[in-house]
């Protein structure tokens, strides 16, 4: 009897074992039996040829009487017609052009017997006409085989499987066939009581199911029970990692009644939004436990994740401790360090009441500046200290860590978040982690319940909205120039503009590279804008007289702070950027911002560079420039950041795109993905119903001493890499 981790080379042959792994990764029966079929051709019932309807989904039976090679009629090269007559010696003719006529001519041969399905057309003359499938599918039946088993398996959806270049979906079908018919008894990993309760088959037959089907039904419910799998052993892993964190021991920071926080509320210039307060007193009580705390805290662009994070700083420096806001770029932990200095005013130099030094720490900071910001780290005169990747360096200590926040996490892997929350010595940090956008794996941790979640949805009062269209440039050249035009205008009126280039010049990515038409084919397209040339063609062309200044990640640290200085205080006119600007930046003055090339970012880029504009009560204008050709998928993502500002559906269309990447690994998204059925858009209520059910269990049976297999699965699923990134976010 075939195990479920045996070697697929004890199971089958070894021609057919080694195609498996080299092309699919599928070393052992229980990985083959998880290459769950694609999709599934359904054949319908047997169709005699003399009741076929055009146009008609069918499946007939019968026997190759002869092929025969043609000509091409409007280019060179030759098709396959192959004759098949039934078993009433009516006719009907296959058709096979390019590629795939080669490939099927040498099985197609006279006397072969099988069947075929297809969508059925009539061609020829009127007084002769004859039907016809093109490219259908087929399978030969062996010799020993008659008209009984060609209707058993005419009447069953046929499952067509992920294939590889040097494997065909039949041998794949032919193989999960050999497995079935000698595996052994399989453990279930899920509990009969659970099963009975949410009406799931077991796991056996639901794998014998979905590998062959007697009809759709049997399909739906194979399907729903892998399904829950997926998603049961997910959150048992994330069950376990909650409560092991419950445990972990971390210094309670209460809230003050006369601190720096109540101090910074007092001097607010504005109120805060009702969502501001009620997160704020989410976070309050979480950073009053002596839990740590890992919170998750989305909101749009400009909805004031920042003033929420600062007095969640403000509390914990009011408990005695330091806090750490991690920035992904120079640009913007400059950024911060001036607005939350600004913010606090005397409160951050010592001022009447004490406050707190507000330091600044980057990797190019000059030797005496980053002297002192690493005394005042290490000393605790720092309550605040703002970075980037160099608070990380092992030389960077604190005198009591403790909070960290992360701004756009995504930017950071797990091990440098990891070495920040090192720091705090033998107490783990309170954690807290902003985005704007969230990527597809940060929404399907969310969704998996892995963070706890709060969400900023209503905009602070003096936002104003912000339009947004494409521009076709390649397609309707005089859309590009109304642009310049309306950046004129615009200029004229005294606000200010961004344009954004994806790359800085030509020493980097100078290379063409392919992407997809309209019809899917790949075609060659120039390389991507840059900086330091668009800058000067602008300055010398449609905007002459204009002030253009360049800003990107190449210039020194002190000249990227000055350029930035001049932009805010209104001396420059149009900045022409990379996407340094990306997150954070906050000049109200700004009106404008085009996006050069916008097909060459993601969708969460453009949503927030989008934000950058519409900042300060004007009127946000947003143009998404692309030679992209309408009915392409690049076209279609700009169209739909165009056609809404709400950043978490446009999470949604990120996802659509890319999936939930590898739930559990390092990898993110568009890299392969441990979810084979288990779709994060569609299954919301599988995955909750399997939290509420994988809680109660571990809460029961913390170690799962009663259900080995289960833990069996749990451990499979997070060895090797899984294992360190769970221990380490």
């Amino acid at each position: 009897m075939t195990r479920f981790d045996e070697p697929l080379g004890r199971a089958l042959d070894p021609k057919t074992a080694k195609l498996l792994e080299g092309s699919l990764g599928l070393s052992t029966v229980g990985d083959l039996l998880r290459h769950y079929p694609r999709r599934y051709a359904e054949r319908g019932e047997l169709t005699e040829i003399d009741s076929l309807a055009v146009d008609e989904h069918v499946t007939v039976v019968g026997e190759v009487s002869r092929t025969m090679r043609k000509p091409m009629r409007n280019k060179s090269g030759t098709w396959l017609e192959v004759e098949v007559v039934d078993a009433r010696q009516s006719r009907i003719y296959l058709a096979f052009f390019g590629k795939a006529s080669h490939a099927v001519e040498t099985r197609l041969q006279p006397g072969r017997r099988g069947m075929f399905a297809g969508k059925v057309g009539r061609f020829g003359s009127a007084t002769r006409p004859r039907w016809q499938l093109a490219h259908p599918d087929f399978e030969l039946f062996d010799e020993s085989e008659g008209d009984a088993s060609a209707a058993e398996f005419a009447t069953a959806p046929v499952p067509i499987y992920p294939a590889g270049k040097d494997i065909t979906s039949w041998v794949i079908r032919r193989a999960v066939g050999v497995v079935l018919d000698t595996l052994g008894p399989l453990p279930d990993p899920l509990p009969a009581a659970l099963r009975a309760r949410e009406s799931l088959p077991g796991l056996a037959d639901a794998l014998t199911a979905i590998h062959r089907p007697r009809d759709f039904a049997d399909v739906n419910r194979a399907r729903g029970r892998l399904k829950f799998d997926e998603a049961f052993v997910l959150q048992a892993v994330l069950v376990r990692r909650r409560m092991a964190a419950a445990a972990w021991p971390a210094k309670a920071r209460p809230r003050s009644d006369d601190g720096l926080l109540a101090a910074f509320d007092d001097r607010l210039p504005f109120a805060l939004t009702d969502g501001q307060r009620e997160v704020g007193e989410e976070i309050a009580a979480d950073l009053a436990s002596a839990h740590p705390m890992h919170r998750l805290l989305q909101g749009e662009v400009g909805a004031g994740k920042t003033v929420v994070a600062l007095r969640a700083m403000l509390q914990v420096v009011d408990a005695g401790g330091q806090a750490v806001l991690l920035a992904p770029t120079e640009v913007l932990a400059q950024q911060h360090h001036r607005s939350i200095s600004a913010m606090l005013g005397d409160l951050a130099s010592g001022g009447l009441l004490g406050g707190t030094t507000v330091a600044l720490l980057t990797g190019s900071m000059g030797a005496a500046a980053r002297r002192t910001a690493l005394l005042d780290a290490a000393s605790g005169a720092a309550g605040i200290v703002v970075g980037t990747h160099a608070v990380l360096q092992d030389r960077v200590q604190f005198a009591d860590l403790g909070l960290v926040v992360v701004d756009e996490q995504h930017r950071f892997g797990v091990e440098q978040r990891d070495a920040l929350r090192e720091k705090a010595g033998d107490t783990r940090p309170h954690v807290l982690v902003m985005t704007a956008t969230p990527i597809p794996r940060t929404v399907a941790m969310t969704v998996f319940g892995d963070l706890e979640v709060s969400t900023l949805s209503q905009l602070p009062a003096g936002r104003a909205p912000i339009g947004s269209h494409v521009v076709p440039a390649a397609e309707k050249p005089h859309y590009l120039d109304r642009t310049w035009e309306r950046i004129r205008e615009e200029v004229g009126l005294g606000r200010q503009v961004y344009i954004v280039c994806p790359r800085i010049g030509e020493q980097e990515g100078d290379e063409g590279d392919l992407a997809p038409d309209k019809n899917g084919q790949a075609e060659e397209r120039r390389p991507p804008l840059a900086v330091t040339e668009v800058a000067p063609m602008l300055a010398g062309g449609p905007l002459a007289g204009l002030r253009v200044e360049v800003l990107h990640g190449r210039l020194d640290p002190e000249e990227k702070d000055a350029v930035m200085k001049s932009f805010t205080d209104g001396e420059i006119d149009v900045l022409v950027a990379t996407t340094v600007i990306e997150v954070g930046v906050d000049v109200p003055n700004a009106s404008v911002m085009v996006i050069m090339d916008a097909d060459r970012f993601g969708v969460s880029q453009l949503h927030q560079l989008r934000g950058r504009v519409g900042r300060g009560g004007l009127p946000g204008l947003c143009l998404l420039v692309t030679d992209s050709p309408a009915a392409t998928p690049a076209r279609a993502r700009l169209d739909a950041v165009a056609a809404t500002l709400d950043g978490f559906k446009l999470s949604q269309v990120d996802l659509e795109q890319r999936r939930e990447g590898d739930v559990l690994g390092v990898a993110q998204s568009g890299r392969k993905s441990s979810l084979r059925l288990l779709q994060l858009l569609r299954d919301e209520d599988v995955i909750a119903t399997a939290r509420d059910e994988a809680t109660e269990l571990l809460t029961a049976d913390p170690e799962l001493a009663g259900h080995p297999t289960l833990r069996a699965e749990i451990d499979k699923l997070v060895a090797d890499e899984r294992a360190e990134f769970l221990e380490k976010t």
